[in-house]
C-alpha cells in the first residue's frame, strides 16, 4: 500500500528530474535560477540574495507566506514596505505604488511552462506590473507543483487553478468560473483575472531570480 510519505517521495524524485532541465531553460532566458529541496531552505537562499538595508516589498502571495518568508524579512535588517500596515485605502494604493521602486520584490508565480515560460493573473495589476518592470530585483519562490509540460497548460493552471483558488482565498466566490456562468468571461465585479501577464524573456539579465522549491506551495 502507497502511504502519503511514498506519495511524497515520488513527487520529489519527479521534481529533482525536471528541476535541472527548467533551470537551464529558464537561465536561457537570462533568469537567475535555483533550485532548493524545501521551503526552509527557500528562506535561506532568499535571505543570502538581499544585502542588509535593502528595500523590500512583496505582492499577494500564499507561497511566500506558507514558508514563513514574511516573518524572517520583517525580523531582518530590511527597509520593509508592508502595505497591510496602512490605514486607509488611499495610503494602500501609494504604497503599491512605491513598492515598484524597492530594492527587492518578492513574489511567486501561478504558473511556469518547462521551456520557461512564465504566467500570472492579477486582479489589481500591481503584482505583475511589479514582475515586468520597477523593482530592481524580483525574487519568486516557486513550488514545482506549478510547472507544467507546455505554454498551454501553464496558462490554464494559472486561470483556472491559482485564479480561482485565490478568489476563494479572498472570499470571491461569486468570481469563479464555472459551466455556463456569465463570470466564465472574467466581467463579474471584483474579478481577480484583470490581467493576464505572459514573460518570455528575462530583459534585464538576472533582474528575476526563481527560486524552485521541490515541495507542493501556495496556488
Amino acid at each position: 500500500m502507497t502511504s502519503r510519505a511514498d506519495i511524497e517521495k515520488i513527487k520529489k524524485k519527479r521534481y529533482e528530474a525536471l528541476a535541472p532541465i527548467l533551470i537551464e531553460n529558464l537561465e536561457s532566458r537570462q533568469y537567475e535560477a535555483y533550485y532548493v529541496d524545501n521551503g526552509e531552505e527557500a528562506v535561506k537562499k532568499v535571505l543570502s540574495l538581499m544585502p542588509a538595508k535593502s528595500s523590500v516589498s512583496w505582492g499577494g502571495s500564499a507561497t511566500i507566506e506558507e514558508i514563513g518568508l514574511l516573518d524572517k524579512v520583517k525580523s531582518g535588517p530590511y527597509k520593509v514596505l508592508d502595505r497591510s500596515e496602512a490605514s486607509t485605502p488611499e495610503e494602500k494604493e501609494d504604497m503599491l505604488r512605491r513598492a515598484l521602486s524597492v530594492d527587492f520584490y518578492l513574489t511567486s508565480f501561478n504558473g511556469v511552462s518547462m521551456d520557461g515560460i512564465v504566467f500570472n493573473i492579477d486582479g489589481t495589476g500591481n503584482r505583475v506590473a511589479a514582475i515586468t518592470f520597477g523593482p530592481r530585483n524580483v525574487i519568486a519562490v516557486v513550488g514545482m507543483n506549478k510547472v507544467c509540460k507546455d505554454q498551454e497548460q501553464a496558462l490554464a493552471r494559472a486561470e483556472d487553478i491559482a485564479a480561482q483558488m485565490n478568489a476563494a482565498r479572498f472570499g470571491m466566490e461569486d468570481t469563479l468560473f464555472t459551466d455556463g456562468d456569465v463570470t466564465d468571461d472574467c466581467k463579474a465585479p471584483k474579478s481577480i483575472c484583470n490581467f493576464i501577464e505572459q514573460i518570455v524573456f528575462c530583459g534585464k539579465p538576472k533582474r528575476i531570480k526563481v527560486i524552485l522549491v521541490g515541495e507542493d506551495l501556495g496556488f
